[in-house]
């Protein structure tokens, strides 16, 4: 689903802040991208979700190189993976419920069925009561949950999460682990940013290590509580 070969990045003529990136996620595969802050985890999840390009070596997704994909082939390989943003980038022109929709609306699914499914996913993350609301008058962890149901609400193959937990409460944060989890295991591939080390020693899984830009493999020795 997700390979990695050798991979460098940089921005612009600076320094590269990935080096040698190796590491191959098959479907269904779920993974704790953990780091320092600086480390690069948001670089490696610019490069997975096709924002940028590496500076060197081999990206595949979907069995596809994409260093060979034209511009007009990227949006059908993006509407793929849902993403998860630490800024959230919601549309505040729109209402809760209308941000969360715009995925379904944009493949055309049926007017009925979204309605039903986004005002189900609303109410399972605690926000029944703010389907109308604008973006500009929910709290930091309203608005989290609004971008984690926005990113899961169309099934995506591959689900990347940068930091989704940062700004909700432990019960939320648990919540919403275990909706990324159930969206698993209907086969979707997961990548969670994240600092959060009592949410890593909840779930037994592996982990992506970076330091200062070099990729460790991490098994997870701990059993899932």
């Amino acid at each position: 689903m997700i390979r990695f070969e050798n991979v460098g990045m940089r921005y612009g003529a600076g320094p590269e802040v990935l080096h040698d990136v190796s590491f191959d996620l098959p479907q269904g595969a779920f993974r704790f991208l953990t780091g320092e802050s600086g480390a690069g985890k948001s670089s490696l999840l610019k490069l997975m979700y096709l924002f940028h390009r590496p500076s060197r070596g081999l990206i595949s997704l979907f069995e596809r190189d994409i260093s060979t994909l034209s511009r007009d082939e990227l949006p059908e390989l993006r509407r793929q993976i849902g993403v998860v943003f630490q800024e959230f980038r919601l549309l505040n022109h729109l209402s809760a419920f209308e941000n969360v929709a715009l995925p379904l609306r944009v493949a055309g699914r049926n007017e009925g069925l979204i309605r039903k499914n986004v005002g189900e996913l609303l109410e399972w993350v605690g926000l029944k009561d703010h389907m109308t609301a604008r973006p500009a008058t929910l709290s930091g962890g309203q608005k989290q949950r609004v971008a984690i149901a926005r990113a899961v609400i169309a099934r995506p193959s591959i689900l990347l999460a940068d930091e989704p937990t940062g700004n909700v409460d432990d019960r939320i944060a648990m919540r919403l682990l275990y909706l990324l989890e159930a969206l698993n295991r209907q086969g979707a591939t997961v990548v969670v940013a994240t600092h959060n080390q009592a949410l890593i020693d909840r779930f037994a899984y592996p982990r992506l290590h970076l330091q200062d830009g070099v990729l460790h493999a991490q098994p997870h020795d701990g059993a899932r509580r």
